[in-house]
């Protein structure tokens, strides 16, 4: 049975009351002053036990016993229809002679007021490569500044003007997640032009080959560090094959996406920092508890390092830390 938010008793709570008034004797002022409630909400709850039992101490629909200008089942299965066919609120209104509002509070409660609804589910997208560096996810994340006025909203959660550090400016993170062991690189870096991108990728390389992971292509979205021709010849001179998402399709790069995810949780607003740097300065702090101690749940319950010393024969490959 499923409460009313503002309900003053429980069903534990209202039984309770309903039998010490009806079994054993206690008066309705005493019990109600017991439960914590008014007389009349008392007298209701004991009233209802007498009648109907336990049953008659469940919530009763708000909605009146009788809606005389309730719109008729047929009509709410028209508007269905229409919609389905990918009509407007408003041409909808205009065929049934019905009142805007009306069609589009029907829409709502049907679940269609989106014409998005109307197009089936697409599938999961789920994947996983065998190979430790078949395929690399690589996104950027953008990150406001601390500013002198130290934390902002999201661990304040004062969003007013007196709160806000006008002219701080961005961050820009980019991260690198290998897809087969979720082995994560991540640099906090001034933006997000092609060149930036580029030294960071060599970087990324490096850090894997370090750990015996030989990387053999990348995919990013279509951001525009990542179309440019420099890129483009950077590619193909790191020998990688560049694979970009479908365009408004971001979660085609889901793993680095869901990264992020779990990065801004943990690391940027996991904590109060009094400004970038000392942010910036705890990445690395939180990047090593992810790769090596964080469990993962599409790895088994196991970190990333973890996954990698499987995939090698449990060879230690490179340093660890």
């Amino acid at each position: 049975m499923e409460i009313h938010a503002n309900a003053a008793l429980s069903l534990k709570g209202r039984r309770q009351l309903a039998v010490r008034v009806v079994e054993e004797d206690w008066s309705l002022t005493k019990a109600a002053a017991a439960a914590e409630v008014s007389e009349r909400t008392a007298r209701k709850w004991v009233g209802r036990y007498r009648a109907q039992g336990e049953a008659g101490l469940n919530d009763r629909s708000s909605a009146p016993a009788s809606q005389p200008g309730a719109t008729a089942p047929e009509r709410i299965e028209a508007i269905a229809v229409l919609r389905r066919v990918r009509m407007t609120g408003a041409e909808i209104a205009e065929c049934l002679e019905m009142a805007l509002s009306t069609v589009q509070g029907i829409l709502t409660r049907t679940g269609l007021g989106k014409l998005s609804r109307l197009e089936p589910l697409e599938p999961p997208n789920r994947y996983e490569r065998q190979r430790a560096g078949e395929l690399i996810h690589i996104d950027v994340k953008k990150l406001g500044r601390i500013g002198r006025k130290g934390a902002g909203h999201r661990i304040t959660g004062n969003r007013g003007k007196g709160n806000r550090s006008r002219g701080a400016g961005w961050e820009f993170v980019h991260v690198c997640v290998d897809d087969a062991t979720r082995l994560a690189y991540v640099e906090v870096l001034g933006d997000e032009q092609a060149r930036t991108a580029i030294a960071f990728l060599k970087r990324a390389l490096a850090f894997y080959a370090a750990h015996g992971v030989e990387v053999e292509a990348l995919m990013t979205d279509n951001g525009s560090a990542y179309r440019s021709k420099l890129h483009a010849i950077a590619c193909r001179m790191l020998g990688l094959k560049h694979i970009r998402t479908r365009p408004y399709r971001p979660r085609t790069n889901g793993k680095a996406e869901r990264f992020i995810r779990t990065m801004l949780g943990g690391w940027a607003y996991g904590a109060i920092y009094r400004s970038s740097a000392d942010r910036t300065a705890a990445l690395g702090g939180w990047l090593d508890f992810y790769n090596h101690r964080r469990k993962h749940g599409s790895l088994s319950h196991q970190p990333p390092f973890t996954r990698l010393r499987q995939l090698n024969g449990n060879k230690v490959v490179g340093s660890y830390t």
